[in-house]
């Protein structure tokens, strides 16, 4: 089972999220915080099933967020994805 992923944004080590305001109806309020993660889409490639899941960014040892761990992060994580999909977990 082969399983791609594609990065749905790009680590800045801030969030962004929209929320309704509770003082004015109808009106929404944004809110910036801090992440040490990424949203990612796996697709299989036999069944075209997706799942999107949140994995945990790497850091390298001056603190810097290091894409190229983050990659490899991403594929086990991928690897664990494509199991739990061949067993039902994750339909």
């Amino acid at each position: 089972m082969s399983i791609t992923y594609e990065l749905l944004e790009e680590f800045t080590g801030t969030r962004t999220s929209e929320m309704p305001d509770p003082d004015n109806d109808g009106e929404t309020i944004t809110e910036e915080s801090a992440c040490t993660d990424i949203q990612v889409r796996f697709t299989c490639g036999d069944t075209d099933k997706t799942h999107e899941r949140s994995v945990n960014v790497c850091f390298d040892a001056d603190g810097n967020y290091d894409a190229e761990a983050t990659a490899v992060r991403i594929g086990e994580v991928a690897s664990g994805v494509a199991h739990k999909m061949a067993c039902g977990v994750i339909n």
